[in-house]
């Protein structure tokens, strides 16, 4: 099976909000560590059931989406390309997070635009679009039939992703899609779990490379590469 990397924002693995979300989703990607018991009163199991997807992803927020490397391109090349490219770009102000609904699925959001967040973002997209191998006819099928609009199809036409650039939207995703019966109580749970966090402000500091060894495996935080006066 074909290898996947993902140039993700995650914030530092000793950080509060690190600890939280990843007992939330019962899996530190960073080390590997499992975690057991109710979480605000949310039975593991039912918690589980509710985060499969977020659990195996890890938590991040989606800078470069997962891409297969194009023939002759190498992790450590990939690697080098993050560390040259880090320290040029200055770490990013992403104030203060909100529990929001995206499409159904619970996540940390953004309270408000921010420019500097989307030209960065649009800088990493463009910067390694030259290591991502070309989707494959069946993966672009399946993309393309989830109600993509006209623009996002030619982003992913264009970049194996359609919600890059201006359709691109700050999330760190907590759930799966969530049903009715289970949004208010999980909503409710997230609240007083991550509650007293959210006041604390977020700094991009820094772009993390997460990889999936082979299609369907749980991706792992597997580098942090630091911003320009963070490091």
């Amino acid at each position: 099976m074909t290898e996947r990397f993902a140039i993700y924002f995650a914030p530092a693995a000793t950080s509060n909000l690190w600890e939280r979300a990843a007992t939330w989703l019962g899996r530190d990607a960073a080390d590997g560590d499992l975690f057991s018991g109710p979480v605000a009163g949310i039975d593991r199991d039912r918690l589980l059931n509710l985060t499969q997807s977020a659990n195996r992803y890890g938590f991040h927020a989606t800078i470069k989406a997962p891409m297969a490397l194009v023939d002759g391109a190498s992790e450590a090349e990939l690697r080098a390309a993050l560390a040259e490219f880090a320290p040029k770009h200055q770490p990013i102000d992403l104030g203060r997070l909100q529990l929001a609904s995206l499409q159904g699925f619970l996540a940390l959001m953004l309270d408000g635009e921010n420019e500097a967040l989307q030209d960065f973002a649009a800088h990493v997209v463009e910067d390694f679009d030259p290591f991502r191998a070309p989707m494959s006819v069946k993966d672009r099928a399946a993309r393309a039939g989830k109600g993509l609009s006209e623009r996002q199809i030619e982003l992913l036409d264009a970049y194996g992703y359609p919600y890059v650039f201006e359709e691109y939207r700050f999330h760190m995703t907590l759930t799966d899609r969530l049903a009715e019966s289970d949004a208010h109580d999980i909503a409710t749970a997230a609240n007083t779990w991550f509650g007293p966090i959210l006041d604390e402000p977020i700094l991009l500091d820094r772009l993390s490379l997460f990889h999936e060894q082979e299609a369907g495996k749980p991706f792992r935080r597997v580098g942090d590469f630091k911003l320009g006066d963070a490091s």
